[in-house]
């Protein structure tokens, strides 16, 4: 593989591989620190030829954050996203990470509303119909599960079919679900409460990155924050906001900056919990375990509401 690699860098980038070391982190690729005899340091991702699809959706999302993020927030612009040799490879430019701080972390937020925002003006980010449409002009991956991004004109619709309705489809095929179809009560039920939930709410469909926890954040030593593995299209601003609040990691000066910087409508709390549903279901149709109880508790509680 080094030197698969070490020749694909050198045709695709024109640079000369020294070095490279294991980077910790991730559980679908394998992730790289790149030497380069020009004494620069470059970040690769590396995986069988099968996982190219994922790594070039990668590519596509980071491109269309990069071509809406305001200066202050970094989202890495890919180098080159091929196959070499039997691998494929999706190269970065290398950030140096810092510790947190709530000044980073502000900046982070405050950058993710100017990135909501500005995506509005750039319909052109998705080649697809602009902001009065939710979806994406390709289908992508949330971790390594298909995400299917259909357009369309209505936000509950969307929600109900592209996202609840293609994971509860295979949570039914599930193999590691406990009780197989009758894993989770109420499924049904709750495609239709969806609907009631978001019936009012007309959200501007901006570019969201879809797959917000703190693993795909970071501070870098610059001081600005950066945005990492995203699962992009254009969908409710109110996702990001939620799925961060899902497993921890962010300080509310992340939230109390964007709010500052562009308040959410009224109602945002009352949907996190569905929007959130989304991503437990996600994580019980790849990691099973407890993750089907608390997809079932998420379940239970947002029926109980209606």
């Amino acid at each position: 593989m080094a030197d698969a690699l070490a020749g694909w860098l050198h045709k695709a980038l024109g640079v000369t591989l020294t070095g490279r070391s294991p980077v910790g982190g991730g559980c679908i690729h394998r992730a790289w620190r790149l030497e380069l005899a020009c004494g620069a340091v470059l970040f690769a991702k590396t995986n069988t030829a099968e996982a190219l699809p994922l790594l070039e959706a990668e590519a596509d999302g980071l491109r269309a954050l990069a071509a809406a993020a305001p200066p202050a927030l970094v989202v890495p612009s890919p180098l080159a996203c091929e196959l070499a040799g039997d691998q494929a490879v999706l190269v970065l430019p290398w950030l140096d990470l810092a510790g947190g701080s709530l000044a980073g972390w502000s900046a982070l937020g405050r950058g993710l509303a100017g990135l909501h925002r500005a995506s509005l003006e750039r319909a052109g980010l998705d080649h697809g119909p602009g902001q009065d449409r939710y979806g994406w002009s390709l289908n992508n991956f949330i971790g390594s599960t298909h995400q299917p991004n259909a357009w369309c004109a209505n936000w509950a619709q969307f929600f109900r079919v592209e996202r609840l309705g293609h994971q509860l489809k295979l949570a039914r095929s599930s193999s590691q679900a406990p009780g197989g179809s009758q894993a989770l009560r109420g499924s049904e039920a709750l495609l239709e409460r969806s609907l009631v939930v978001l019936a009012k709410h007309r959200p501007e469909a901006v570019l969201v990155h879809g797959d917000l926890w703190s693993g795909n954040a970071a501070l870098l030593a610059s001081g600005c924050g950066a945005l990492l593995d995203p699962a992009v299209y254009r969908g409710d601003r109110e996702v990001d906001l939620a799925m961060a609040r899902l497993f921890g990691g962010f300080p509310e000066a992340f939230f109390n900056a964007y709010e500052l910087a562009w308040p959410l409508p009224a109602g945002s709390k009352q949907r996190v919990q569905l929007y959130n549903l989304y991503h437990l279901l996600n994580h019980a149709n790849l990691f099973g375990g407890g993750y089907w109880s608390q997809a079932q508790k998420a379940i239970d509680a947002l029926l109980a509401q209606g």
